[in-house]
C-alpha cells in the first residue's frame, strides 16, 4: 500500500480547515474558530501554515465597522485536500479488507 498524505494537512486542525473551506467559498476567521474550537493564537498559527504551502488565501475587510478576516481554499489547497482524502479513504479501505480477514460475520 503507498498512501500518500499530505504533510501539511496531516494536522487534524489544519485538516478541518480544509474541510470548511472545501464546502464554502470563503470562511471567517470567528467562523473557522468556532468550529474547530482553537485560540485565536492556535488557528492564526494552522492558517499561516495552509497560507505558506499555498493551500488559502486570506482577505481583510472591513464589516460592520471592524475589520474581518476571510480565508479561501485555493485550487492548489482544494487538490490537496482531495488528494489527502482520496489517501485517507485508501487506508481505511485496505484496514476492512485486511481486518475483514479476521473478523467472523
Amino acid at each position: 500500500m503507498s498512501v500518500a498524505l499530505d504533510e501539511v494537512l496531516n494536522a487534524p486542525v489544519r485538516l478541518q480547515i480544509a474541510a470548511i473551506l472545501a464546502r464554502a467559498d470563503e470562511a471567517e476567521f470567528a467562523v473557522i474558530r468556532e468550529i474547530v474550537d482553537v485560540s485565536d493564537s492556535v488557528l492564526s498559527k494552522h492558517l499561516s501554515t495552509l497560507t505558506e504551502a499555498g493551500y488559502v488565501s486570506i482577505k481583510k475587510a472591513p464589516r460592520d465597522g471592524r475589520q474581518r478576516t476571510w480565508a479561501v481554499l485555493t485550487s492548489k489547497g482544494r487538490r490537496a485536500f482531495r488528494q489527502h482524502v482520496a489517501g485517507l479513504q485508501e487506508m481505511i479501505s485496505a484496514a476492512d479488507r485486511k481486518f475483514g480477514e479476521f473478523v467472523p460475520e
